[in-house]
């Protein structure tokens, strides 16, 4: 209600100040012109489902878009400080906002990146250019086990938990899936009636807390476990064993943040605090792992189940590999998740200082799995500043199968970046539980933007493969991903890296990778 007064205050004013000039004195009306002004600007502002901004800060919201016109300089220093981890730069920021707004992207004058610089990456076209195909393409979940696997799409929602963020936000999200046909992972505060309301696809995580499927000791809960996966909603499930922003850390909930619907969710106590362990007590080694895959997919009856990790040591997923051979089982999927992945709740030497980078650790996963000979089995999943076709088409070179995305997927419905997520005083309710910012945030509008940019995404991704001169994202290969090493020269992913060949790991493994499969030990961690 406070801002409905501070406009009807302006009316007022606004409406004094016109009395007075009609009673009074005309010199009345050099103040009651701007006040009407404004006050029409505000009720404007209230009214529309445009700008998130705008409906929770009217008339000086609008301060936001005159910094935002004057760019780069103010704009950088003023808007475009990181929410946290590392931070999108403006290109592809903006790059993001016009999709999901559905208008075009591109802009005059070139690229604002230096294409000299040490690091710099870029794909080769072709001259053998081709028309990207209608069908939109999608990967298989689904190993020799797996009884009821999903086809996802090329480009999803990554892990954001309700809780963290908004229920309209998780509304607009799920919505956007629903429409897209992509799928919608729930993060680890479970499943919400915000998932539910719209009907997208869901990839339900399961983390340490057990979050929707606990016994009131915080331990896993086959029973519950059950019956919520049961849901024809639900497409699959993924075990969290870690997160890019803060690998090896548990995470604690305030009980003051513990509201009916998030305990309603996550099956906890209201307003009692609750503690993520940093593992998981379900199992302790990499045999127990695989055998808590085999259970999870048993209890589902029969639906993908993979688990997500920031990579850490190669060893410790090497003895995961041993295991899934040893046992013969293995996840339907595996999500890598960078290092560079942000959260509110990441402590910031663990966003600077810990976990694998996406791109080593996508490679890291492949080449295990193509050198154990278990590449065929298991679908990898790349969640970490995607953002673009290009971050698809790169992602698929380092290895991926398909992509999540968690801050584009924030940008599209109205995230600026303005560093309060952990505050609850989100100004554009994106990432706040305070029920007043949070309908600033307009689901059906929102919905549509997420919508749009996905759509928008892959298909400039299939592009892209098409302008390759290649059918289609199979037949993309290292070769085809060149990096600035110095000033005068670059190098594709195929001479940088090492790439193993089919179950090379079984016979005649090279170098370190020898060394690392020697030390794994299905046993233990």
């Amino acid at each position: 209600m406070v801002r409905w007064s501070i406009v009807v205050s302006v009316w007022v004013l606004g409406l004094v100040a016109a009395a007075a000039a009609a009673t009074a004195s005309w010199g009345w009306l050099v103040a009651a012109v701007p006040i009407l002004a404004l006050a029409v600007v505000g009720t404007w502002d209230l009214l529309q489902r445009r700008h998130n901004i705008l409906r929770n800060y009217p008339i000086l919201g609008h301060a936001r878009f005159l910094l935002e016109g004057i760019r780069p300089e103010i704009q950088q220093y003023f808007i475009e400080s990181p929410t946290d981890g590392t931070p999108f730069d403006r290109e592809t920021r903006d790059l993001v906002y016009e999709r999901a707004k559905g208008t075009l992207d591109e802009e005059p004058f070139g690229t604002e990146r230096d294409v000299h610089a040490i690091g710099y990456e870029f794909m080769t076209h072709s001259l053998r250019t081709r028309t990207a195909p209608a069908e939109t393409p999608s990967v298989r979940l689904g190993g020799p086990n797996c009884g009821r696997p999903y086809d996802i799409a090329l480009l999803n929602v990554s892990a954001m938990s309700f809780g963290s963020l908004s229920g309209n936000a998780i509304e607009a999200l799920n919505a956007g899936a629903a429409r897209g046909g992509f799928a919608h992972d729930t993060g680890e505060g479970s499943i919400s009636r915000h998932h539910r309301k719209h009907g997208g696809d869901l990839i339900w995580e399961i983390a340490s807390g057990y979050f929707g499927c606990r016994t009131p000791d915080g331990r896993f809960d086959p029973d519950q476990f059950a019956a919520k996966s049961a849901d024809d909603q639900v497409k699959a499930i993924s075990i969290k064993l870690s997160q890019g922003a803060k690998p090896g850390l548990g995470g604690v909930l305030p009980g003051t943040k513990v509201t009916a619907e998030i305990s309603e969710a996550r099956g906890v106590p209201i307003g009692q605090t609750v503690i993520s362990p940093p593992a998981h007590t379900a199992f302790g080694t990499p045999y127990e792992l695989v055998d808590f895959v085999a259970q999870l997919r048993v209890l589902s009856g029969g639906k993908p189940v993979g688990f997500k990790l920031c990579v850490g040591s190669r060893v410790e997923f090497l003895a995961i590999c041993k295991a899934m051979l040893e046992r013969g089982i293995t996840p339907d999927f595996v999500i890598v998740d960078g290092s560079e992945g942000g959260t509110g709740a990441g402590p910031v030497e663990f966003e600077d200082h810990m976990g694998m980078p996406l791109t080593e650790g996508l490679m890291t996963v492949h080449n295990a799995l193509v050198g154990t000979g278990l590449r065929d089995r298991v679908k990898i999943g790349a969640s970490g500043k995607v953002a673009s076709g290009a971050d698809v088409v790169k992602r698929i070179i380092q290895g991926a199968d398909f992509t999540l995305a968690a801050r584009a997927m924030m940008f599209a419905i109205g995230c600026i970046q303005a560093q309060q997520c952990h505050t609850n005083r989100c100004p554009v309710g994106v990432a706040t539980q305070d029920p007043r910012r949070a309908r600033a945030l307009d689901v059906p509008d929102k919905s549509e933007r997420v919508y749009r940019f996905q759509k928008a995404t892959v298909a400039s991704a299939k592009q892209m493969v098409a302008s390759m001169g290649l059918d289609g994202f199979d037949d993309l290969h290292p070769s085809m991903l060149h990096r600035r090493v110095d000033g005068v020269t670059t190098r594709t992913y195929a001479e940088l890296y090492d790439w193993l060949e089919p179950k090379e790991l079984l016979d005649h493994a090279r170098g370190s990778w020898r060394r690392d499969w020697a030390a794994a030990d299905a046993a233990r961690f």
